[in-house]
């Protein structure tokens, strides 16, 4: 019997050349099982489904003594993570305090903005060495943040309102599964798609969806970005700005490599370590691990490619040129070096903030975003929040709030939502101010955009964040 034929027997992967080395001790012993045939098939069976009978068998003893130890649940001595902010759900740290217990987990953090998400939590950073966890990047892989500083005076927000309307309106689409009509064009679709089955099966659909924001918190917003000082970083000089907003991510595609690399994992995981389940990793050395890292880095070029379509497209419409821009991603991983080696660092709703490095963190749809420069903590693994955080859950949200009313309120203070949903107002999150207050040893405060035009889905269907 070969390895393959084991497994369908049962035979877990890892125990699978102790089964074949029982059953060569088998036929040198003279038993007359040798390595296949019906009988050595009920023999395997037998042990695998008993193996504490077997443990003590000259000939199959140890290959009961690897199943047992295969199914016999392994903790780690979990690695300790530092915690930033102090409204966060105990649902998040149990999820934290999870993942700390990983094998391969070399160090973790926990940012202000966190909340419960899949396996590692939302706003959970976790580094691994040589190892790379699907629900550790996220559903939405790539999920990102792109800010465009445009030529326009800041009277024109009010002034031309519908020209900005129609901009935003026609510059993209909302929704689960929406396409843009007509399909748009952008380099990343002569990227090489051929990486894996995923991503070549999903190249027409990613087409499809280029230039589109899906649902959930994704948005466009247009607002004021307020620099109190010249920025060289930034290219600017001190004042006020019309600036573009955009939150959104990799799509059906990447929601796709999220969810067949994970089942692969989960599938291939030892059973002493099954009750991992979402936080089920891959070696980057091993064949999946490599495919999910090349699909992982595509869907990262795909979503920066999604958002530099949305700015063309809603620039355009507007007749605005756009003279400065701070972009990032916030669900991936990234190979990086800290406490002296090589990790693969998970930030999982996490804004990366190494030294110097520009970032934008949004609040909600009435308070401010926060263009940052990151600090480079290594107690974060130079990390910070990616945003406000949940603070109550989608159908608590809906079942609390009204959208038309609270639209109404936030048109007198000078926010305009052209579509959204009550699961989105500004009571579902924390405050950004004090999630700010909360990392100044993380990022420091550049300029601040205050959203005055908001677009987001308004047909109730959500997205991971």
């Amino acid at each position: 019997m070969n390895r393959k034929q084991l497994q369908k027997l049962g035979v877990p992967p890892d125990c699978t050349l102790a089964a074949v080395q029982a059953l060569s001790k088998a036929a040198e012993q003279g038993t007359g099982m040798g390595m296949k045939g019906k009988r050595a098939r009920q023999l395997v069976v037998s042990v695998v489904e008993d193996p504490r009978a077997h443990e003590n068998d000259p000939i199959w003893g140890e290959f009961a003594r690897e199943l047992i130890a295969q199914a016999t649940p392994v903790r780690h001595e979990p690695i300790s993570y530092r915690t930033w902010g102090e409204d966060i759900d105990a649902a998040a740290h149990v999820q934290m305090r999870e993942a700390c217990q990983i094998p391969n987990a070399v160090g973790a953090a926990l940012m202000p903005d966190a909340h419960v998400g899949y396996g590692l939590p939302i706003g959970g950073v976790l580094g691994c060495e040589n190892a790379v966890i699907p629900y550790a990047v996220g559903v939405d892989i790539a999920c990102r943040m792109k800010l465009s500083v445009l030529d326009q005076p800041v009277d024109s927000l009010s002034k031309d309102f519908n020209r900005y309307k129609e901009a935003v309106e026609g510059g993209t689409r909302f929704g689960v599964g929406v396409e843009h009509k007509p399909a748009q064009s952008h380099e990343v679709m002569d990227r090489d798609w051929n990486v894996t089955r995923i991503t070549r099966e999903h190249k027409d659909r990613a087409w499809k969806q280029l230039g589109t924001s899906g649902s959930g918190n994704h948005f466009v917003d247009f607002g004021v970005l307020t620099l109190p000082q010249d920025d060289k970083q930034l290219g600017l000089r001190a004042g006020e700005y019309v600036a573009l907003l955009s939150h959104s991510g990799s799509r059906g595609a990447g929601a796709a490599v999220c969810s067949t690399y994970s089942q692969i994992a989960q599938a291939s995981l030892p059973r002493r370590y099954k009750e991992f389940g979402r936080l089920a990793w891959l070696d980057l050395d091993s064949e999946a691990g490599q495919e999910y890292w090349a699909a992982m880095n595509l869907m990262g070029e795909y979503a920066a490619a999604n958002h530099a379509v949305i700015h063309r497209l809603v620039t355009h419409l507007l007749g605005a040129h756009i003279i400065a821009g701070v972009e990032n991603h916030h669900n991936f991983a990234w190979k990086e070096r800290h406490q002296g080696r090589e990790l693969v660092v998970h930030r999982k709703g996490a804004t990366p903030a190494g030294p110097g490095v520009l970032g934008v963190i949004p609040g909600t749809m009435a308070d401010p975003a926060f263009v940052v420069r990151g600090l480079g903590n290594p107690q974060s693994l130079n990390s910070a929040a990616h945003g406000a955080g949940r603070r109550m859950s989608r159908k608590k949200a809906n079942d609390m709030y009204r959208f038309n009313a609270v639209r109404k309120d936030l048109e007198q203070r000078g926010v305009h939502v052209l579509a959204a949903g009550s699961d989105e107002v500004p009571g579902v999150y924390k405050d950004i101010r004090e999630v700010m207050a909360a990392q100044e040893d993380l990022v420091e405060t550049v300029a601040r955009f205050d959203p005055k035009i908001v677009k987001m889905c308004g047909d109730g269907s959500k997205a991971e964040d």
